[in-house]
């Protein structure tokens, strides 16, 4: 966990926490950028059962493959979230590609809108990529976004991401190991 200066940490999800999750990502959801950044939409999400979010947290919580990571406020409320995915060599990823090397690929970013622009989206982002280059034979770290969304894209370039390849309307960007 890490320390903020305006009181909040940067935790892993605990399975308990599933009615924030679903909080968050409604709220994220109904982002005005949401159309860019994420593969639902409102509507969809908010028709998933409680068994879908607890699902949802469980599989991202403490001692699984994946890691959520979010900003908790001393009241516990949530001003951001990241999600670290790990992908294992010979599966398929999201976009029915092979994964060729064991690798993290950070989704679901999202900060609040008061939040924006502070401390809480590097705070997350240095959990996450700290977790995910923990982890045994993760050899990188990427994140997809869409070509449209500059705002995600700036912060992505101060974090050390850089574009790898176009697909369709998004870009690849990759932590290179300078960063």
């Amino acid at each position: 966990m890490s320390g903020m200066s305006d009181a909040y940490v940067i935790r892993p999800v605990r399975v308990d926490d599933w009615p924030a999750v679903k909080e968050l990502r409604l709220a994220a959801l109904q982002d005005p950028v949401a159309p860019l950044a994420f593969l639902e939409t409102y509507e969809q999400a908010e028709t998933h059962p409680d068994d879908f979010w607890k699902d949802r947290a469980a599989r991202c919580a403490e001692g699984g493959l994946n890691r959520q990571f979010v900003a908790e406020g001393p009241r516990g409320d949530w001003a951001g979230s990241v999600t670290v995915l790990v992908e294992e060599p010979g599966t398929e990823d999201f976009l029915g590609e092979r994964v060729a090397q064991r690798q993290a690929h950070l989704v679901g970013v999202f900060v609040r809108e008061g939040y924006r622009g502070g401390r809480v989206a590097p705070e997350l982002f240095r959990a996450a990529v700290g977790w995910a280059r923990a982890r045994e034979g993760v050899s990188r770290v990427r994140l997809f976004v869409h070509e449209d969304n500059a705002r995600a894209q700036g912060f992505y370039r101060k974090a050390g991401f850089r574009r790898t390849r176009v697909v369709g309307d998004e870009y690849e960007m990759e932590l290179r190991p300078s960063a």
